[in-house]
């Protein structure tokens, strides 16, 4: 089973200028981990994740390690207000992973789980042409599964 077979085409997207403010509503309203930034003509440009958003609220593991650092929880709350007021250029991963649509679903699975990601965009060189997400693999294996068991 390919990546094309199983992959979501309904997608959201944001903009490099689009307002932090818009992403975080949208990430909550939707339910999602990561969205796809695009420019024009769906050329992806990069990937802006929860991650992403949470990143700047807590001191780097080097802080921590060289002890420098302790995690304030009100002090990092209020960092909050400061990531809403940006943009998606501002945080964003600009180098993007992605899987074509004719790789096997058990292979892009690999590349997700190795990568520690929930879901990847699928594309055709730069342009987007979907999404990908484990949950989207693991029905897909279910099915076949059940297709198997019951004929």
């Amino acid at each position: 089973m390919l990546v094309e077979d199983v992959m979501s085409t309904s997608l959201k997207t944001v903009t490099p200028d689009t307002p932090m403010a818009q992403v975080v509503s949208m990430m909550c309203l939707y339910r999602l981990s990561g969205i796809p930034v695009v420019e024009d003509d769906n050329k992806l440009v990069g990937f802006i994740s929860e991650r992403d958003v949470l990143g700047p609220m807590f001191p780097k593991i080097e802080e921590m390690m060289d002890g420098m650092a302790t995690v304030n929880m009100t002090s990092a709350l209020g960092k909050y207000s400061d990531v809403v007021g940006m943009t998606v250029a501002d945080l964003m991963t600009k180098s993007v992973i992605t899987v074509s649509p004719d790789l096997e679903i058990l292979k892009a699975a690999a590349k997700m789980v190795g990568n520690k990601f929930r879901r990847i965009p699928v594309a055709v060189g730069d342009r987007l042409i979907g999404m990908l997400s484990l949950g989207d693999v693991h029905k897909s294996i279910y099915l076949e599964h059940v297709k198997i068991k019951m004929g």
